[in-house]
């Protein structure tokens, strides 16, 4: 899936770049409107990440352009968070409306949602003999449904998606506090992948491997 992401800020341009890159996305950059409608005239990208205040022109004015010529979902990420900025943006077509400063979880998480009600996502993630999809919620083992909490859900399907990535401690504890809406510990965290663990039917830690003092990964095949 290639993201196109329409922004001047190298800080910000080099941050999302890594992000996006570490969970699977090809990233093409613009750093201003008529970059971005020169990327747009080459190449198809299944999403476009913009900001609104750019060097050369309005990214209000680029999405406009962006929904005339096509079906590309838009998300704005940007760090005009007045609300009569976010009710254009969304009025005149953008699937969403980030505000900077961002949590880099939640941005994947709503670009995930994005492709999904774009038709853009894949619904459903297997590996091994575990299949999760996002459409229904359903998680199965062999075909067996199984019954998992909303934290455990969580992270298996933040995991699943990403077979091989590391993703660390505090990733998931921000992740799932995010989630529950209580703090959660570390302590908690450690309870709740030893249940999921043992849902999976993965005692002896084959399927979500513990990487000493940095976390866990979904092990693939």
């Amino acid at each position: 899936m290639k993201i196109m992401l329409v922004e001047d800020n190298e800080a910000i341009i080099m941050g999302l770049e890594y992000l996006l890159s570490q969970e699977g996305y090809q990233v093409v950059t613009a750093r201003g409107i008529a970059q971005a409608v020169e990327i747009l005239a080459k190449e198809e990208c299944g999403l476009a990440l913009l900001d609104i205040a750019l060097p050369d022109g309005d990214g209000f004015e680029l999405c406009r352009r962006i929904k005339r010529e096509g079906r590309t979902p838009v998300i704005f990420l940007t760090a005009k968070e007045d609300e009569a900025d976010v009710v254009k943006g969304l009025d005149i077509g953008a699937d969403d409306y980030v505000i900077k400063p961002f949590r880099n979880r939640e941005l994947v998480s709503r670009i995930r949602g994005v492709l999904r009600r774009n038709g853009k996502g894949n619904p459903v993630y297997r590996c091994r003999n575990i299949a999760l999809n996002t459409e229904t919620g359903r998680v199965t083992r062999c075909g067996e449904e199984l019954a998992l909490t909303k934290l455990e859900y969580r992270i298996l399907s933040n995991m699943i998606s990403c077979p091989g990535k590391l993703f660390t401690r505090d990733e998931i504890l921000a992740d799932i506090w995010d989630i529950s809406g209580n703090f959660v510990n570390d302590n908690t965290l450690s309870v709740t992948m030893k249940r999921l663990r043992e849902k999976l039917g993965d005692s002896d830690g084959q399927f979500i491997k513990t990487v000493r003092g940095m976390g866990y990964r979904v092990e693939p095949e």
